[in-house]
């Protein structure tokens, strides 16, 4: 199988680190959603990554329904996401507040790239976001004294908080000051030491 996108992604790395963890090989294909739209678009004609073709040629599109196979790939005793109940809400919160983190630092992105006169309302509106974001992570990474989110396993909310929190930082470093969210960089600097997130 292989997975297609760039690792500035941290849609396309959370998968790629998720890949890693699970010990399941892969081959990477790099392609850029403007540079080679025309590769991708034949596994998804929304020219969005990550993009993981399996080994019999079905494209699955979008992280959260990529790590969802994953999950069922490896089954449950090694899943990263619970199956059921509260804990898998809770999960599930912090993913979806990453991952919509993660929309929008791309959003500034295109806005400043794309854009020839940024529009202020919708540059504001963004990094608003992104700040009641980080804000809300910062107290709930405040009230767990685990080594990771959930316990002392690795989860798919870690990947995903981390992730997000090295493309914000490196992308926009005037929203993430590392001061000012002591609870989410210490958990990154932990998931960004190990192996898999090199």
């Amino acid at each position: 199988m292989f997975l297609i996108g760039q690792y500035d992604s941290p849609f396309v790395r959370r998968t790629a680190i998720a890949l890693k963890l699970y010990g399941l090989p892969f081959e990477h294909r790099p392609w850029s959603t403007f540079g080679d739209a025309d590769r991708i678009a034949p596994y998804n004609p929304l020219l969005r990554v990550p993009v993981l073709v399996l080994d019999g040629g079905e494209a699955l599109i979008d992280s959260a329904a990529i790590l969802d196979h994953l999950d069922e790939t490896v089954g449950p005793e090694r899943a990263m996401l619970a199956r059921s109940g509260a804990l898998r809400r809770q999960q599930l919160h912090t993913i979806a507040l990453s991952s919509g983190l993660g929309d929008k630092a791309v959003s500034l992105i295109y806005e400043r790239v794309l854009r020839k006169d940024r529009l202020a309302l919708w540059v504001a509106r963004c990094e608003t976001q992104i700040s009641g974001v980080l804000a809300m992570l910062e107290g709930e990474r405040a009230a767990v004294s685990t080594d990771y989110w959930y316990g002392q396993q690795i989860g798919h909310a870690d990947i995903a908080v981390a992730c997000v929190l090295r493309f914000t930082s490196e992308a926009h470093p005037h929203l993430f000051d590392a001061a000012r969210y002591p609870g989410l960089s210490a958990h990154a600097a932990r998931c960004e030491a190990l192996p898999p997130f090199q």
